[in-house]
């Protein structure tokens, strides 16, 4: 009989793309998503959960191909016998899931309806350095007003959200754009209708950033040699095409209305780029009246997220501070949200144009860029340990973890195998933890427990010299009604 192989044992990896996040991160995150929930709600705005999975046909219009729905996201398709059930997939962002949303209860939802969303998104994109599959996003939006007030709340409530996580006025800067002052430039350009070429243009204008003038120049008309020596096609424009996309990429000013007037010499007579061009005005009034001035939000024309898919107001969130990349060269640390209007996103599922504008943070790039300004640590204090020099006292030592969670004091009994107390003080270590409770037989007859304060004996142990052991002890005797107030005690001497 032939021998029955064992099935492999699984590798116990993580899914390429993909982490893992530990109780430190974890912290950081829940603590970052209350701040900016605290803002979001302090403007306004309501909480919604709405499902992780949602149907490919309501996220359509975010996947790059909709002829292979599973092109982009993590779908599948639902069983059926005829091979015709839906096809199924993982959030992509949270801004369709809100369309949906509101597409199916509008009549029962406020207009407008300002809502705010936090948690994971997943995309099946080709994974990088700080690229991963999975990441967590934290988006406000409202629904159902063409106010450029609401875009103008959104540039301010997100200004004050970063100031409130932790990054100072003088490194960020929110930039506001508007599609319709690009559309004004394609439309003086004599592109017509030919939706590949103002495509092409619209690609071109994105690289700005990393390209400048001369670069884009050159891609809009007749190519350019890449950083590589590779030679990149042009998009086969004259000089005067090109001309008005470089006056509207460089029309920004030192003076807000030197920006405007140079804004109005780009987009000549075109009516949809002086609607933008007012729009633009409206907003940075209603901003210069609520005390935002330049310090912190900016009209800025170079800004050029999402143009194929905003239909008004842009805006993006960039950190201004310097650090150093993987290669030691110094870079700004970049943009960490953005958001604009949509008005045809919910005209998906209703047939009606619907309003529609919003923000998106980035939360994993913020928490980032609050490590590289030293404003976060990857460790966290863990809770205070009682250790067990008895097993059979077990209820003992429960009573004293039960007074200190009473106390608002993080505590837990140590629950392995008391019989090495060497381990059980290796295990709070592990477990970062501020102080260990000790209770032997002896100290139980006598009333009194050991507090060890864990910190203050790591430090001694690095560097203090004998004298200085004997004048700073680690570890107190005090009686057991004391024990609450003399760890309290420590661990306030900790914090200071």
């Amino acid at each position: 009989m032939a021998k029955v192989k064992k099935a492999p044992r699984p590798k116990a990896e993580t899914p390429k793309g993909f982490r893992d996040y530990f109780g430190a991160e974890v912290t950081e995150r829940t603590h970052m998503l209350q701040k900016i929930a605290g803002v979001y709600h302090h403007y306004g705005f309501e909480a919604l959960e709405s499902s992780a999975v949602e149907t490919v046909e309501a996220l359509g219009k975010f996947l790059p191909d909709v002829d292979r729905p599973n092109e982009g996201v993590f779908a599948w398709q639902e069983f059926d016998e005829n091979d015709k059930g839906a096809w199924m997939a993982l959030r992509y962002d949270l801004t369709a899931p809100l369309a949906r949303v509101y597409a199916q209860h509008r009549n029962e939802l406020p207009t407008p309806y300002r809502r705010f969303a936090m948690g994971p998104v997943w995309r099946n994109e080709k994974p990088g350095p700080g690229r991963f599959r999975q990441f967590y996003q934290c988006d406000a939006d409202t629904v159902g007003t063409a106010s450029m007030a609401a875009d103008a709340e959104i540039c301010a409530m997100l200004s004050d959200t970063l100031e409130t996580v932790g990054i100072p006025r003088g490194d960020y800067l929110v930039r506001v754009n508007n599609r319709k002052v690009m559309n004004g430039v394609l439309e003086v350009m004599g592109l017509g209708e030919d939706q590949a070429a103002r495509d092409n243009v619209l690609r071109t204008i994105d690289k700005f950033d990393k390209v400048g003038e001369a670069g884009v120049r050159e891609l809009l008309t007749k190519g350019r040699l890449d950083a590589s020596g590779a030679f990149i096609d042009g998009v086969g424009l004259s000089e005067d095409q090109a001309e008005p996309v470089i006056a509207f990429l460089t029309s920004k000013a030192a003076d807000v209305a030197k920006t405007f007037d140079n804004l109005r010499g780009a987009v000549g007579n075109s009516s949809v780029g002086a609607e933008g061009i007012s729009e633009l005005e409206q907003i940075a009034e209603l901003l210069d009246a609520g005390g935002y001035g330049a310090d912190r939000i900016e009209i800025d024309p170079s800004i050029v997220r999402g143009l194929g898919y905003y239909t008004g107001p842009v805006y993006e969130a960039e950190l201004t501070f310097e650090i150093f990349d993987e290669k030691g060269r110094k870079r700004q640390f970049g943009s960490v949200a953005g958001g604009g209007r949509y008005d045809d996103l919910v005209k998906r599922f209703t047939g009606q144009a619907v309003p529609a504008t919003g923000v998106s943070i980035g939360v994993d790039r913020l928490l980032a860029a609050l490590r590289e300004k030293g404003r976060l640590t990857s460790t966290s204090v863990g809770p205070v340990v009682v250790t067990v020099m008895d097993r059979d006292r077990m209820a003992d030592y429960q009573a004293m973890v039960s007074e200190l969670r009473n106390a608002g004091i993080r505590a837990e009994v140590y629950l392995g195998n008391p019989k090495n107390f060497g381990n059980q003080l290796k295990y709070a270590d592990k477990r970062n933890s501020p102080v260990a409770v000790i209770e032997g037989g002896d100290e139980k007859d006598r009333g009194v427990v050991q507090i060890k304060d864990l910190i203050l004996g790591a430090q001694i142990a690095e560097s203090a010299t004998l004298e200085e052991w004997k004048e700073r002890p680690s570890q107190f005797e005090v009686p057991r009604d004391q024990l609450v107030a003399k760890v309290r005690e420590i661990l306030e001497g900790q914090a200071d």
